[in-house]
């Protein structure tokens, strides 16, 4: 009953522009109290057929009152996927032999799941939920809507439940308490003149590091919510991504649009010495392994490089280079040292805009990659995110959670070779850009290129 429910939330968020355009306070309130009217009224017992009914009747309602929106019907999105897999056939095998031949690795396992004494005891310990049941999200806690255009990145605060911020391409950050509720915005984090692109929480959540197409990156103090200092890009050029180095955040890692990744001491405002390389795109994402030994980066020409980084000097040293999907962007990059228990190799997460989520198996020490697994999404041209789940799972299985193109939040089990999509989260009326849990995994946060921020809440059972 929960698809039904949210798909006849979908089809109200896609035609929520249209209602009282100029009072957005009064289209968020719209949508929860739909939200929460549809979960009250749903019931396992009620008749399929009338439950179809009801979405087909809500919608020629809406088209009558508003007009056809920008996206077609559920009906429609679902020959489109259709069609979509058809047309990425041949991708998988094409790609794997690609990057597999680009390699330079040892022998390593084959890393599928490897069932143990020890994982059975430990899934024991959850008693009988199952993985989905596990992320079965689905309520809304809070949707915030006060940017006017796109959030680009979307971050729960490091071990923190609580907060999290957001990034906007109108040039502003917010920062909100969504515990206990009401959800409150704690401040606003304004001093860029351009778009934000993407930012990150220092280790110790007392700072937040912000990237922008102003050619500047620029380091906020959370308490105070001032800027402390100003990093002007070494090219003078549109900065597309950052990091903190995670053993030692006096440093900070950039990439600009000029195919740059740099490295810039906190204390001194400037770059460290042999702390830049060249790639062959615009350097659209940045990640590091959970020693801050390697670094990768991601461009918009489909190349991952791996970069050895000296943690105390903050030199890197370009080490290899992929080819994932040449001539198409990288998107996202997530590293995990385990996927699961019974999986244990490193791993990396990639959105590729090739329709496609990759996860890559960590093979040297350098950062040599192979490609494990590929899962269709809907993706081509948007900067789409994903993330690991942050807790191990005592279960069989891995989850992971991306944005979409088609406006929905999937999870996906990156173990289970049929049928890998857990649970899909509907009520965006744009593209899903970014996602992300806090620490325990209570509430997920997920952002759109209509500047909409909605924390989602795991659904309670019985």
């Amino acid at each position: 009953m929960a698809a039904v429910w949210q798909q006849a939330l979908a089809l109200d968020a896609r035609y929520n522009a249209y209602r009282v355009p100029n009072k957005t306070h009064f289209r968020t309130l719209y949508i929860r109290r739909r939200s929460q009217l549809l979960r009250e009224s749903a019931s396992d017992k009620a008749n399929p057929l009338v439950r179809k009914e009801f979405i087909r009747l809500r919608a020629q309602l809406l088209s009558q009152r508003y007009g056809t929106p920008s996206m077609s019907d559920v009906s429609s999105l679902r020959s489109r996927t259709a069609s979509l897999r058809s047309m990425n056939q041949s991708f998988d095998e094409t790609n794997r032999r690609k990057v597999t031949n680009s390699l330079c690795s040892p022998e390593s396992p084959t890393g599928g799941v490897i069932p143990t004494f020890a994982a059975e005891a430990s899934r024991a310990l959850v008693g009988d939920k199952t993985i989905s049941e596990n992320y079965a999200f689905a309520g809304m806690h809070h949707i915030f809507d006060q940017h006017r255009k796109a959030v680009t990145r979307v971050q729960f605060a490091n071990d923190d439940k609580s907060r999290i911020a957001c990034c906007s391409l109108d040039g502003l950050l917010s920062i909100f308490q969504v515990l206990p509720p009401p959800a409150t915005v704690i401040c606003t984090l304004n001093g860029h003149v351009n778009g934000v692109t993407d930012f990150c929480w220092s280790l110790s959540n007392d700072l937040i590091l912000s990237t922008s197409l102003d050619c500047t990156a620029r380091l906020w103090n959370v308490a105070r919510g001032d800027c402390l200092r100003v990093f002007q890009d070494p090219n003078d050029s549109e900065v597309l991504s950052c990091l903190f180095q995670p053993i030692n955040n006096n440093l900070v890692i950039t990439g600009n649009a000029k195919h740059q990744v740099s490295v810039m001491n906190v204390s001194t405002g400037k770059v460290v010495k042999n702390g830049t390389s060249k790639v062959l795109g615009r350097v659209l994402t940045l990640a590091f392994d959970s020693t801050g030994g390697i670094l990768w980066s991601g461009d918009d020409r489909g190349f991952i490089f791996s970069f050895v980084f000296d943690v105390q000097m903050g030199k890197i040293t370009k080490a290899k280079r992929i080819s994932v999907c040449e001539g198409h962007s990288i998107t996202s990059i997530s590293s995990r040292t385990w996927v699961s228990r019974e999986a244990r190799d490193p791993s990396l997460l990639v959105n590729a805009g090739v329709n496609a989520l990759l996860l890559f198996r960590v093979t040297t020490k350098d950062g040599s990659l192979e490609l494990k697994r590929r899962i269709v999404t809907r993706q081509q041209s948007a900067q789409i995110r994903s993330s690991f789940c942050p807790l191990m799972s005592f279960r069989q299985g891995a989850c992971v959670v991306t944005g979409s193109e088609d406006m929905c939040v999937y999870f996906f089990d990156i173990e289970r070779d049929q049928k890998p999509c857990l649970n899909k989260l509907q009520g965006h009326s744009a593209s899903v850009l970014d996602v992300c849990f806090n620490y325990d995994e209570s509430l997920l946060a997920s952002c759109d290129a209509h500047g909409t921020v909605i924390v989602w809440k795991r659904e309670q059972k019985s």
